[in-house]
């Protein structure tokens, strides 16, 4: 057989990391209403894994230290401030799609909360009752 097995229009014919965008966006999408103003030039991205600089490995890496599921880099020169997302360590921690989509979405308050100077309780009411 070849060619697609489902149209492109069809959730299942996504790719898994086209999903994952899918999430990072809905959560984007749920800040929004609160904080569009400060979000408006944020640029939100997916890279795969945290960069080795970021696990500390080597000698001074301490066991048991978890592993980031995104980072959050403040503006600088005409660059723009950035969220970015881990997919791989979320993905590796979900059990299903619900509870990876509730992931990300703590995810990206966590490195919104982190870019704004607040706790993410300010950034989404509801993440302590997730916590």
């Amino acid at each position: 057989m070849r060619g697609p097995i489902a149209p492109p229009h069809v959730p299942i014919a996504r790719s898994r990391s086209e999903r994952f965008d899918d999430f990072v966006l809905d959560a984007v999408d749920r800040l929004k209403p609160r904080w569009a103003r400060q979000l408006a030039s944020v640029e939100f991205s997916v890279e795969e894994v945290p960069p080795a600089s970021e696990l500390g490995d080597g000698p001074e890496r301490v066991i048991g230290e978890p592993i980031p599921f995104g980072r959050a880099e403040p503006a600088a020169g005409s660059g723009p401030a950035a969220v970015v997302v881990y997919r791989r360590p979320l993905e590796a921690r979900a059990r299903d799609r619900d509870t990876l989509g509730a992931l990300v979405h703590d995810a990206v308050v966590e490195q919104v909360a982190n870019l704004l100077g607040l706790s993410p309780e300010t950034v989404d009411p509801g993440y302590d009752d997730r916590h």
